[in-house]
Order: C-alpha cells, then structure tokens, then sequence
C-alpha cells in the first residue's frame, strides 16, 4: 500500500501576510460638507458701517425726547439758596443783584454771567453757582476779609488784593497800609512779616508805607506803654533793622519807650532816637536825639 500524504496549505494556522497596495492605485478621500466648504461671512466690515448709522440714531432718539420733555422738566426757578457767613453785606442786597437772573427757566439760567455779577460786588471775593433739581439755584458766598486800608478809598484782603466798599467809615481801626500802584501784595506781605516779629514785644503796626524812592516807613499803634512811634527802615534788609531795634530796645529803651518819637535804622550798626521831649536823665539836658551802636 502506498502511504497516504497529507497536503496542507502553507502558513496554515498562521494570520496570512498583508498584500502590498498596488502601485498607482488612489485613496478615497471624503469631502467635507458644502456648508464648511463656503466662505464665511466677515461681519467687521458691517459692524464699521453699521457704528454711525446706530449713533446717529440715538442722538436723533434723544433730540426727540428731549424735545418732548423740556417743557415738563424746564421749570421756572422757584427758590434762591444762598449759603456762606456774610458779615458785610445783606442777603436782600444778593437778591436784588441776582433778581434779573433768577426769572429765567431751571435749564436756561445762566448761571456763568450770575457768578460774575455777584463777583463784581465789593465784598464777595468768591461765589459758586449751581443748579439742584428741579427748581433751585444755590449760591455759595465767600466774603472779603479785610485786614488793612490801602490809601484812602480802598481796603486790603488778607491776599493782598484791594478791593473798594462805598462807605469806609467803620474800618478806621485797621492798619493803613501806603505804596505805588500795583504793590498791594508786597506792601501786605511785608506788613504781615514785620508784624510777626513786633508783636511778641507788645507792639502792633499802625501803619507801614512803602515810598516811591523805595523807603519803608512804619508806626506802631498806641497801647498801654505809649502813643506809638515811627520807624525809619529804609530800603533794605528790612527785617534785620527790625531785629535790631528789638534788640536795642531790650537792652536799653522798654522803660522809655513811652517818650520815643521816632527810631531811625538807617545806619549800618546802630540807631538814632528822637525824643517826645528833653530825654531822660540819662541824657544830657535839652538833647531830643540819642544814637546808639550796636557791639
């Protein structure tokens, strides 16, 4: 008998190797849908035309309202506020200069020209206007302060700025203050320096005059010690010549000071006294001036 032979396949049992893609042959590809195939839409080109138009529209909008609304919300002013300390002028007088004013509507005041006229007062130094809804006008006042005269017809503010009151009868109390025209502040600033200084010794300025030629010229107010006296500066280095009389005068003039008349400081170490009358006895007889130089 012939043995029997098995034929088997090759690589039976085994996973059958992969068939190389043919050469040439494509891929399927698959296209996506027409919708993300399109452009889409730029909306900045809409959104840059479309700004304009949509503000135009709202201020058209609210033109329109406002028109509508004004005559319900313009009122006619109904009350005047006035705010501030006013120790120098009456609150009937602001009314009066303001009356022509506060006939108009809340909206069409005009409240610029209303500060300006207040402002155009002697004794306002400053005024604040505001509306407060619906119907009020509220002004703010700030008063003048004076601290001194200026010559004969005008009075100075604390600033140095002179301002004109028609009656200056109840203002002879204060310092006169004396100069060219346009030195104001110098004269003030100088007499609030000067004041400074004398007025730990018990002294205070009567008045302080500032020359053409550029001399100062001060005279203290009367006081328990004295009926005042003047003192002769000069042009320069002001203060150190006030320094030096309240030196001197500590040393050797606070127990005559009643008799002084005048100090002259316009010497360069020293002074010069002229007497109210014949000196003490520490002078000789008849002398009405007395130097003294400083060590």
């Amino acid at each position: 008998m012939f043995p029997s032979i098995r034929h088997t396949q090759p690589g039976f049992g085994r996973p059958a190797p992969r068939k190389a893609p043919q050469r040439g042959a494509s891929r399927m590809v698959v296209k996506p849908p027409l919708s993300e195939r399109l452009p889409k839409p730029s909306l900045s080109l809409f959104k840059r035309l479309s700004w304009p138009f949509l503000l135009i529209g709202l201020g058209f909008g609210s033109y329109e309202l406002a028109q509508r609304v004004m005559p319900y919300a313009d009122r006619p002013i109904a009350h005047v506020a006035i705010e501030g300390d006013m120790s120098y002028i009456s609150r009937q007088a602001i009314e009066q200069r303001i009356g022509s004013f506060v006939t108009a509507n809340f909206f069409s005041v005009d409240l610029a020209g209303m500060r300006e006229e207040l402002e155009d007062m002697p004794w306002i130094a400053h005024a604040e206007v505001r509306r407060v809804w619906p119907d009020q006008v509220v002004v703010r006042l700030e008063e003048q302060m004076p601290i001194a005269r200026w010559g004969s017809d005008s009075l100075l503010n604390n600033q140095g700025q002179a301002f004109t009151p028609r009656d200056l009868s109840h203002y002879g109390n204060l310092p006169l203050l004396n100069g060219p025209q346009r030195a104001h502040q110098r004269v003030m600033q100088q007499y609030q320096v000067l004041s400074q200084l004398l007025r730990p010794q018990g002294f205070s300025i009567a008045g302080l005059e500032l020359r053409d030629r550029g001399s100062w010229f001060l005279t203290t107010a009367p006081n328990e010690r004295g009926p005042g006296f003047e003192l002769l500066l000069g042009r320069d280095r002001i203060v150190e010549k006030v320094r030096r009389f309240i030196a001197i005068h500590d040393q050797a003039l606070k127990e005559q000071i009643a008799n002084v008349k005048s100090v002259d400081l316009r010497y360069a170490n020293g002074l010069a006294v002229a007497w109210r009358e014949p000196a003490p006895d520490t002078a000789a007889p008849g002398t009405t001036e007395k130097s003294v130089a400083m060590q």
